[in-house]
């Protein structure tokens, strides 16, 4: 059964739970109050009786019919009543209304009703049902015949008319039913809808892997909050699958050519230790390069997955100062630290350091010994910049956006900047041109973004902006 349908089921079974409820209410207090009404009805005319007979009412009787006659002609009964009088165990006069049944012909019923002494209520049963009477004894003084005033009520047409009208509320009731069962399955139509999107779109996805779909869904509910919690796993899977797919294709491009390399020497070593020697030297340097492009690899995946970066506060005065510290081991330049922040920042210190020493290294394969390298932090409009500039060639404008893309490598320390080291100390061998894509992800990972300018006096600058008070990114 679908949900729709389960929905609808349970609402109108609920509906239907409270109506049934509600109706079986009804009906019990319309009948506690028809005994109700019926009872005060049967006290009401015996004290209209009394109030006839008494002495104060004017009235003066010596002969018993005369009582009940003079009675019965100005009382007249309600809708469903009859009154009949009874003098000397026989039916004497009925109103003039005529009853459901007349129960004055019932000789044996006005025998029973003659033997009572004192006023007495009960029920009998007739051809229309259940009658509530009340039999009252009459007595004239001087006149010996005693006689009996009965006031009966068709209990069972009283109950006939509660039932029409229970009746007719169960059918209001099932027509309202009805109505709002048709109601509820086209709005569980159009708020399951966005769900059975989110399914279809699920199918789709499933059979043909195309994570570019999405749903759009207006409104801020739950299920419009369900469709974007959707699309957002949509985002982030395509971010994973798109990076998975990357991973592989750069891979299967950068390893196949030291593995032919590798492959190629292999086939043709000879047996003289020289030429073995050589051709080993120069495999464990192309193992070293294919374990670097691996961990360059993986670190750019890395970089898109949650849990990237370890966010600490970070000392950018003391980053700085340490940065350069590390970086003179990478080759003999003039090292110089421009300015530093006195602040402190949101940020993983260790990728910090590794995009910074990816740029000195970087700055150093395109400077030549004595040349200058320079690192600075600065606080800028609630903006942290980090730079690396050298005095080297410079990067042409037209190479400032692509160096900064996979697999894109400079021409030397006469072009333009590789993007192409692997590690801190990279700097004396062609790297796979992953260093300033690695950069890059590392920027854009704490919210911010890297750029290339010329620096003042010629060279390049490396600067990387990144925000001040929290992360664009929540790993």
């Amino acid at each position: 059964m679908s949900a729709r349908a389960r929905i609808v089921g349970w609402m109108l079974a609920v509906v239907g739970l409270a109506l049934s409820v509600s109706i079986f209410a009804t009906w019990s207090v319309l009948l506690a109050r028809l005994d109700s009404r019926i009872n005060l009805e049967i006290s009401n005319e015996v004290d209209k009786l009394r109030a006839y007979v008494h002495p104060e009412s004017g009235h003066s009787f010596t002969r018993l019919d005369d009582l009940l006659d003079g009675y019965l002609s100005v009382n007249t009964p309600d809708r469903w009543e009859t009154f009949f009088s009874i003098v000397d165990g026989e039916a004497h006069k009925v109103t003039a209304i005529p009853p459901p049944v007349r129960l004055d012909a019932d000789a044996e019923l006005v025998a029973d009703l003659a033997e009572a002494t004192e006023a007495e209520r009960g029920t009998v049963d007739s051809a229309q049902g259940p009658v509530k009477y009340a039999v009252i004894p009459v007595r004239v003084q001087g006149d010996p015949r005693q006689g009996h005033l009965v006031v009966a009520i068709f209990y069972e047409r009283h109950r006939d008319e509660i039932v029409e009208a229970v009746s007719t509320l169960g059918l209001s009731a099932l027509a309202a039913m009805t109505l709002s069962g048709g109601a509820g399955w086209l709005v569980a139509g159009r708020v399951l809808a966005p769900v059975r999107l989110v399914r279809q779109t699920a199918e789709q996805i499933s059979d043909s892997t195309d994570l570019t779909r999405r749903l759009d869904v207006p409104g801020n509910d739950d299920v419009a909050a369900l469709a974007g919690t959707f699309n957002h796993m949509l985002d982030r899977l395509e971010r994973a699958f798109v990076g998975q797919r990357r991973f592989l294709d750069d891979a299967g491009h950068e390893l196949r050519t030291p593995i032919t390399v590798i492959r190629g020497h292999l086939e043709l070593m000879g047996d003289d230790p020289a030429d073995r020697a050589e051709t080993i030297a120069l495999v464990t340097d192309e193992l070293d390069r294919m374990n670097r492009i691996v961990d360059d690899l993986l670190t750019l995946a890395k970089a898109e997955q949650p849990g990237f970066l370890t966010v600490d506060d970070v000392e950018l005065a003391d980053l700085t100062v340490s940065v350069v510290a590390k970086a003179r081991a990478l080759g003999e330049r003039r090292w110089r630290v421009d300015e530093v922040a006195e602040a402190r920042m949101p940020a993983d210190r260790q990728r910090l350091t590794q995009a910074l020493m990816q740029l000195a290294a970087n700055a150093v394969r395109h400077t030549a010994e004595g040349d200058l390298i320079a690192v600075g932090s600065a606080v800028r409009d609630q903006y942290v910049e980090l730079w690396v500039r050298d005095s080297g060639p410079g990067v042409p404008p037209a190479e400032r956006e692509r160096i900064f893309g996979r697999f894109v490598r400079g021409s030397g320390r006469t072009g333009a900047h590789d993007g192409a080291h692997d590690g801190a100390h990279e700097g004396a061998h062609d790297g796979a041109g992953l260093g300033l894509a690695i950069v890059k992800s590392i920027a854009e990972a704490h919210g911010g973004d890297v750029k290339v300018t010329e620096a003042p006096g010629g060279g390049a600058k490396f600067v990387m902006t990144l925000p001040l008070r929290q992360l664009w990114r929540q790993w």
